[in-house]
Formats: C-alpha cells, sequence, structure tokens
C-alpha cells in the first residue's frame, strides 16, 4: 500500500477532538500507512479521539508526546494509545508508521459479557498508553500479531473477518499485558485534568484574535496560574501562552494562503498588536517570512 499523501495535517475542533471519521459505521476500522515528515512543520499536531489506536514505527524514529510525557520510538517500536487519550508524534526525518484505529465495538457489543469484561476494564483503566519492544517476548508476540494485521490491509488481499479474528487476539495479549485483575477506574485526577486542558485549549482557539493573559485562561477552569502552567507543561510540553503564540501563527498562516488580506491587518486578525514581532515570531516557526510563506504555498495552490 502507498503512503498517503492525501493530507499534511490532523483537523481537529476546538476540544482537539480528530474530526475525521476513522472506517464506517458498519466497519469502524481504518488502517493508515503515513509518513510523519510529510505532515506540516513534520509532526501528527495535538488530538485525541474516541477510539484506539496502535502505531508502529516502520522507519525512522518518532518522538511521541502523550500522558504527560515524551517517547522517543525507534524502528521496530509499537504503541497503544487509549480512547480519549490526547497525544501527538514528531520526526526529525522521514518515519514511517503504519498505525490502525478502531472503535472497541467493533470486537463486542457494550451489553456483551466480552465488552464489560475484557474490553471496558481495559479502556476504563489507568492505562493512558502501553509501549511495545521486540525484545519482550510477550510484546513480541503483540507487535507480529499488529504487523499481521496491516498485511492484510493491502488492496486485493483485505479480509474483514479476518482482520477482526486478529483484533481480537491482539487485545486479548493486551489485556494480558495490561494485567487488569479487576475493573479498577482511571484516578479521577487523570480524568479531570484532561478535561480541564481541553476547556482551557477551546478558550484560546476560541478567542484567540483578542488579548488573552494567563489569568484569563486560569479563570475558565478556577485553578490557580500555576497550576495551569502545570497543566501544560506536563500535558503538551508548552506554557499557555506560547501554546497560544503557535495557534495565533498558526491561523495566521492559513489567513495568508486563503486570502488576500495585508501583512498588518493579518496580525492584527489573529491578536498580534506589533507586525514587527509577528513577523519575527512566524519566521522562527515557519523558517519563512509571512510573504515568502505566502508566495511558496500560492505557488503550490
Amino acid at each position: 500500500m502507498k503512503i498517503n499523501t492525501g493530507y499534511s495535517k490532523i483537523v481537529t475542533d476546538e476540544s482537539l477532538r480528530e474530526t475525521i471519521h476513522h472506517g464506517s459505521e458498519e466497519y469502524p476500522f481504518q488502517y493508515y500507512l503515513e509518513d510523519i515528515w510529510l505532515f506540516d512543520f513534520h509532526c501528527i499536531d495535538w488530538h485525541w479521539h474516541p477510539e484506539v489506536e496502535f502505531v508502529f514505527i516502520e522507519k525512522g524514529t518518532a518522538e511521541c508526546l502523550i500522558g504527560g510525557s515524551r517517547h522517543v520510538l525507534g524502528a521496530g517500536t509499537g504503541i497503544f494509545i487509549n480512547s480519549q487519550v490526547i497525544h501527538r508524534f514528531e520526526s526529525t526525518e522521514s518515519t514511517i508508521i503504519p498505525n490502525i484505529v478502531f472503535s472497541p465495538l467493533l470486537l463486542s457489543q457494550e451489553e456483551s459479557l466480552i465488552y464489560q469484561k475484557y474490553i471496558q476494564p481495559v479502556l476504563q483503566s489507568a492505562t493512558r498508553y502501553l509501549i511495545f519492544s521486540y525484545e519482550n517476548p510477550e510484546q513480541k508476540k503483540i507487535l507480529d500479531t499488529l504487523v499481521s494485521i496491516f498485511t492484510i490491509q493491502e488492496p486485493g488481499s483485505i479480509c474483514e473477518i479476518k482482520t477482526i479474528e486478529l483484533l481480537l487476539k491482539l487485545w486479548g495479549m493486551l489485556y494480558e499485558d495490561i494485567g487488569i485483575i479487576e475493573n479498577i477506574p482511571a484516578p479521577q485526577s487523570s480524568v479531570c485534568t484532561q478535561a480541564q486542558l481541553q476547556i482551557m485549549m477551546q478558550y484560546i482557539h476560541k478567542n484567540y484574535p483578542y488579548q488573552i493573559s494567563l489569568e484569563d485562561i486560569a479563570k475558565t477552569v478556577s485553578l490557580s496560574k500555576s497550576s495551569v502552567l502545570n497543566i501544560f507543561n506536563k500535558n503538551i510540553h508548552t506554557p499557555p501562552i506560547n501554546y497560544l503564540v503557535n495557534y495565533r501563527l498558526k491561523r495566521a498562516a492559513k489567513l495568508l494562503v486563503t486570502t488576500e488580506n495585508n501583512i498588518a491587518s493579518i496580525a492584527r486578525d489573529t491578536g498580534f498588536e506589533n507586525t514587527g514581532y509577528f513577523c519575527r515570531k512566524f519566521k522562527e516557526i515557519f523558517q519563512l517570512t509571512p510573504s515568502g510563506y505566502r508566495k511558496k504555498h500560492n505557488k503550490i495552490i
């Protein structure tokens, strides 16, 4: 299967939930073969989805930011990302990552014994992600099964029933690897922090054209400024004001390509009071001046 080149960025709503549908209502499963290097800024940006995800690093090195941690994943490494966990992938070179995203309901209906005994405990566990290595014999079995699933997704060899069979096998090994003895839900603080982060991000996305302070962001979740700094630094590894500036720059980049507005107008419309400062920050992120970025992308279009 050819590497996907149909899109170059993750599209999310205001809460950073990915908007694309993975598979269909009848078959909520999707296989992707992607190169992180081909995405904007060489990263698959922050997003989450209700589906679970398995990723395998086939070539290159990926940095995965997830669950408040940063992991460097080399070729031959795999990772499981649980439902509703915000994550991001970065690379400094071509990095091929075959991956599957699917709804757990594909394996069993919610009211079934299988779902309640084996699926729901994983979804509600404190396990936000798991990393797999070929060095571990049990994890090697997981990776081999994952690669087998990828193999039968090639055009002409797609077999849904075989895919489901292997997914159930994969899930059984995942369940054993997590070692769930009883249905112990994820700590409430973790769920609460995730919700608070999304509320603050949503506030930034909605109000970025206006002047926003750290105190304004903190008020949206009734926390102290130091608590807000801690949540952003721990979960997405950047302070809230840096996140705000970078989001403004991304919105400005879109306006440069989709409108004919002048640079000063775009700077003002995206929350920058000083055009010179806007131009300096824009070049830091995009390695191009605003006018150079517009010329380059208008040629592509």
